[in-house]
């Protein structure tokens, strides 16, 4: 499902305009957008949390040339479902899914 086709479902079950649920769906991106870049994390109650993690600096090597680089630090978005979600999910697999 993508953005259009999402946008299109929700506005028909809850019965407000596509426009406005498009301009609602944004506005939520781009709040918890900001609150990921603010360092804050994002707690979905049924859903999961979305949080910014600090990846430390390491030392790499090169498995052909066995060159020791270092790799520096990084930040990384994470994704923790919620334990209702995953049971969901996983009660009720797709045989589409590989």
């Amino acid at each position: 499902m993508n953005n259009k086709e999402f946008a299109a479902e929700l506005s028909r079950r809850t019965g407000i305009s596509v426009k406005e649920t498009t301009d609602l769906m944004g506005k939520l991106i781009a709040e918890m957008t900001q609150e990921l870049v603010e360092g804050s994390a994002i707690a979905v109650s049924g859903f999961g949390t979305f949080d910014v993690k600090k990846k430390a600096e390491r030392i790499s090597v090169n498995p052909t040339t066995k060159q020791r680089m270092l790799v520096p630090p990084k930040l990384v978005l994470t994704f923790r479902p919620s334990g209702s979600l995953r049971d969901r999910v996983n009660s009720n697999p797709n045989e589409d899914m590989v």
